[in-house]
């Protein structure tokens, strides 16, 4: 077996323990508001259908998640509907909506417990890696469950394991990335020795949580360690500086048409390149979602920089507020991330929505430079961004070591 891991993440100058111990008293309440609407305690058997599960729920949050496998499906207008509560909201709709309640005997206290927990300890200051980004995934990965290659050939703890990584995968992100962690010296970068170590926080986290609500405790010990040694796998292959690792494997598996699903490893392996996908579909998501997560990830890579800069460090790319823009960041994002990795999500699945998907990608692309040229006309710059495009470029190379798609960057 293996240790959770259940400290919080945030680098030690900025904690506010008294914020801590809100959140868990938040916690416990949440959890014991929960308790006393949904009945649990007044004898109410658990085979029950989701709608009394639901009082907090308002008609038209319910309304949303009869259409929640639609690739429009809004998670900001879903979060507020649901007061906060998308990503506890959608993932238990989600577990119910497969039968994997019931088919796991999922003590329902335990899981609305875990469920509330997972979401308390994303942190809400996060502009960008909080619980509605998780919420958002989460929903991404059920529209990819549902595709006739996955739909077909997944297992039902193919599918739990899904659900659940998805959830998780940025549980107690920081708000920082791999290198602030590093050369600040934070503990998590020397427990993980500087590899994959928000990942690896991210899943031992979760196993924390599984284990304190002994949400699986009524499988044998070895499936409950099975499911937290699968459900790290899963989220591991998010760390972004593996890319060309997973690329190159799936690309390879693709020309030589050798995927076979009902091989266990192969299902295994396309679930970890489909929550790679749903972790950054965002540039593949309608210009009126994509524009707001661009957004929010490029505030928080400035909030890095501004502590960087506040601390006498050296700021990391893409995080200097006063010579990167959101529009550079992006288009250099699906250049050398985004449009590789879904080309070849494409040609494995071949459906309708992944050519949805390409095609907002091309259009979200032609936006943010059709911005970036409007903002250059309006300076007095001749060309303001040639070089921080071409420093933006550059970083997403190394970072993949993937050829883009398209060989221009910044138009």
């Amino acid at each position: 077996g293996f240790e959770p891991e259940r400290r919080s993440s945030h680098p030690y100058l900025f904690i506010d323990f008294r914020t801590l111990h809100s959140k868990r008293l938040h916690r416990l309440l949440s959890c014991q508001r929960y308790l006393h609407s949904s009945r649990l305690l007044r004898g109410v058997p658990q085979q029950i259908p989701l709608h009394i599960l639901d009082e907090d729920y308002t008609g038209q949050a319910r309304c949303m998640l009869e259409k929640v496998g639609n690739w429009n499906f809004d998670i900001f207008l879903f979060d507020r509907l649901t007061n906060g509560n998308s990503l506890i909201t959608l993932t238990f709709h989600l577990l119910n909506h497969y039968g994997l309640v019931e088919l796991f005997q999922l003590d329902l206290v335990k899981l609305w417990r875990f469920l509330v927990m997972v979401q308390e300890d994303y942190h809400s200051g996060n502009p960008y890696h909080n619980a509605v980004h998780a919420a958002d995934v989460t929903q991404a990965m059920h529209c990819y469950l549902q595709e006739p290659m996955l739909a077909k050939s997944l297992t039902s703890y193919d599918i739990l394991l899904g659900l659940l990584a998805a959830a998780t995968h940025d549980l107690d992100h920081p708000g920082v990335n791999q290198p602030f962690l590093i050369k600040t010296d934070h503990y998590l970068a020397t427990l993980y020795r500087n590899t994959s170590v928000l990942e690896n926080h991210h899943w031992k986290s979760a196993v924390g949580l599984l284990r304190e609500t002994g949400l699986f405790s009524h499988l044998p010990p070895e499936d409950s360690l099975n499911v937290e040694r699968d459900l790290g796998s899963l989220i591991l292959a998010t760390d972004i500086s593996r890319q060309n690792e997973y690329l190159t494997r799936f690309r390879t598996h693709l020309d030589q048409n050798n995927l076979c699903l009902i091989n266990a490893s192969h299902r295994h392996f396309i679930l970890q390149m489909a929550l790679k996908c749903a972790d950054i579909c965002n540039p593949c998501r309608p210009w009126e979602l994509s524009k707001q997560w661009s957004e929010k990830v490029t505030e928080e890579f400035f909030q890095q920089g501004d502590i960087e800069k506040k601390h006498k460090l050296e700021v990391s790319p893409l995080c200097d507020r006063e010579t990167n823009t959101v529009g550079d960041i992006q288009i250099g994002f699906m250049a050398y991330v985004a449009e590789p990795l879904f080309a070849e999500w494409t040609r494995f699945s071949d459906t309708r929505l992944s050519q949805t998907m390409l095609g907002h990608m091309g259009l979200n692309k032609a936006s943010w430079s059709s911005l970036q040229q409007e903002q250059t006309s309006m300076s007095e710059e001749v060309e303001p961004s040639t070089v921080d495009c071409l420093r933006i470029s550059l970083f997403f190379f190394s970072l993949t070591e993937v050829t883009p798609i398209s060989s221009t960057v910044c138009l």
